[in-house]
This record gives C-alpha cells, structure tokens and sequence, in this order.
C-alpha cells in the first residue's frame, strides 16, 4: 500500500489451554524467539514479548495490510506446532481467542517495561 503510515501498537495475550503451566524456563527463550521469527516474516515490528508459564504477552506495530486475528492465527499456530515437533511439550494448545489492546506510541514505552 504506498504512501500509507500508520502507527499501531498492540499488544497481544493469550493464553495455553486450560491456563496450564506448559511453558517451562527450560526452553522460554527458544520459543520466544521462535514466534519472534513467525512476527518479523509477516513483517510487523516487535517491540516485546514475554512467555509466563500459563500465557504469552507480545507487544507489536503492526501494519494495515494484516488483521490482529490474523498475526495471532499464524503465531499460534506455528509456535504449537513447533513446541510439539521439538518434544519440548506433547499434549500443547493455545487456548482460543485472545486480547488484543491498542496504545498510543507514548504509552508503548510503558508496556515493554511491564513485560
């Protein structure tokens, strides 16, 4: 889309099934960067993310050319299926839904030091 701008922070949670305490501090940062690769190859910007053990934080600047829902299909799909592929967790899903909450660029520096 040329000459669009848009500055869109969201931040995204959702969580594991169940609220199971799947994600263990063993492989966190592998999966962290794992969904950080699936963020940059929808070229989106991220800014944070944070696994808890029952639930993903991510927040992000995401362009007019993708939905929300869409971002967080592909990111949760993926991310499963690569958290089974690895052995790191057999039995894993993410919950359905998520939230998704926007903030102007001034707040976003507040959002990242909470994660």
């Amino acid at each position: 889309m040329p000459n669009t701008y848009s500055q869109l922070y969201i931040q995204i949670i959702f969580a594991v099934r169940g609220r199971q305490s799947f994600i263990k501090s063993s492989f966190r940062d592998e999966l962290q960067k794992y969904i950080s690769g699936i963020i940059k190859n929808e070229k989106q910007k991220l800014y944070a993310i944070y696994c808890m053990p029952d639930h993903t934080h991510i927040l992000v600047s995401i362009k007019p050319d993708i939905t929300i829902s869409d971002l967080v299909r592909d990111i949760k799909s993926n991310s499963s299926s690569f958290l089974k592929e690895k052995n790191l967790v057999n039995d894993f899903l993410w919950q359905t839904g998520f939230g998704a909450f926007s903030y102007s660029k001034s707040q976003a520096k507040n959002v990242v030091e909470l994660f």
